[in-house]
């Protein structure tokens, strides 16, 4: 029994002596490296980039009063679509009683001038009947009297207007009624009904009281970096997408590139616009978000390969074409000319074909 516990022992300890081995000859055998293989193609390229910005209205107005008063009354809403001219809000004026005592005074004031021109032109009248006096000075008696009743009527206006806003020979174009400049939809109306108002002047820029635009006329404006703005030209089509309406493609022109670079976040950024177009049915929204493809450029009908299969050395481009197969393959490094790369494919101009085989990275 001992002896055959010997064996068995010598024959463990020697087939964990040939596991060793064969696994350290195993680890110490060079693995094989295994590349992706690609095969030139003929193809389009485009290098596109993608702009971030929103849709708005060309022209966007604020309409502001023409006196400061309380909101008495608003006859539109936001969204509704107003002409120019239209009544969007009716204002009640506070007058300031300095003005209004001193239009009170010229009212009264008028009045005795009138009365005493009329007095006097009563007794001129009599002694130009009777021949006493020329028609000369009778005519500068009866200039005076019309003079006086005009300067009644411009004191009553001036009253009304200090008082009311609006005289009773003028009421058609009452400074009360706040009136649209343009036509177009109304976006916003900021005040309510009670709100207190004051007009623009050299100090204050006034209260808005609606904001309008005409949404058939919109623009898209965003910010290109100084890194691209290079490649872009006035008139350039470009793609639109809002975020808000994924399922519809817009397409605008582009008609202007600032001169001037803001500096954004450590970048220096160029803002552009451009006219959307053929909107048809699509309804947008000023404020939407909308991203902008432009193509920076583009070649048809290139022969193009992965550009991870591309070696850059120096100034100079690389490729390893592939010889035999198998064992025997080998890989011979080549130099190629390249073009327009769109950041996964490349142009390789000169020195390859579509019958050469190119290694590409290394697999996992």
């Amino acid at each position: 029994m001992k002896k055959y516990l010997k064996f068995i022992i010598a024959g463990i300890i020697a087939l964990v002596f040939i596991f060793t081995f064969v696994f350290l000859w195993m680890k110490s055998r060079p693995e094989a490296i295994a590349y992706d293989e690609f095969t030139p193609k003929v193809m389009d390229l485009k290098k596109t980039t993608v702009v971030t910005g929103k849709i708005e209205p060309r022209n966007e107005v604020s309409v502001k009063p023409q006196i400061s008063g309380i909101i008495t009354e608003i006859t539109k809403e936001a969204g509704q679509t107003v002409q120019a001219g239209e009544i969007i809000a009716k204002i009640k004026v506070i007058p300031d009683m300095q003005q209004l005592s001193a239009a009170q005074a010229r009212v009264r004031l008028a009045e005795v001038n009138v009365k005493q021109a009329a007095t006097d032109h009563q007794r001129e009248r009599v002694l130009f009947d009777k021949g006493l006096v020329s028609a000369d000075e009778y005519d500068k008696v009866r200039q005076a009297l019309r003079q006086a009743q005009e300067e009644v009527r411009a004191a009553g206006d001036n009253l009304e207007v200090v008082r009311d806003g609006v005289s009773k020979r003028s009421a058609n174009s009452s400074s009360t009624l706040i009136r649209s400049t343009v036509s177009g939809i109304i976006l916003d109306i900021p005040v309510k009904v009670g709100n207190t108002v004051i007009l623009s002047n050299t100090f204050n820029d006034g209260t808005t009281i609606a904001t309008v635009a005409n949404m058939n006329d919109l623009i898209f404006r965003g910010n290109i970096d100084e890194t691209e703005v290079g490649s872009l030209v006035t008139g350039m089509a470009m793609k639109i997408t809002v975020g808000a309406l994924q399922n519809e493609k817009l397409r605008a022109n582009l008609e202007y590139i600032s001169p001037k670079a803001v500096e954004s976040n450590g970048a220096n950024q160029f803002e552009l616009k451009a006219a959307v177009t053929g909107l048809g049915r699509t309804r947008l929204r000023s404020g939407y978000s909308a991203n902008a493809e432009i193509v920076l450029a583009q070649a048809s009908h290139v022969l193009t390969v992965p550009e991870s299969s591309i070696e850059f050395t120096g100034g100079s481009t690389y490729v390893y074409v592939i010889k035999g197969r198998g064992e025997q393959q080998t890989y011979e490094r080549r130099k190629v000319t390249t073009g327009l790369s769109d950041g996964i494919n490349i142009e390789v101009k000169q020195g390859l074909t579509t019958k050469d085989r190119v290694r590409g990275p290394e697999r996992n």
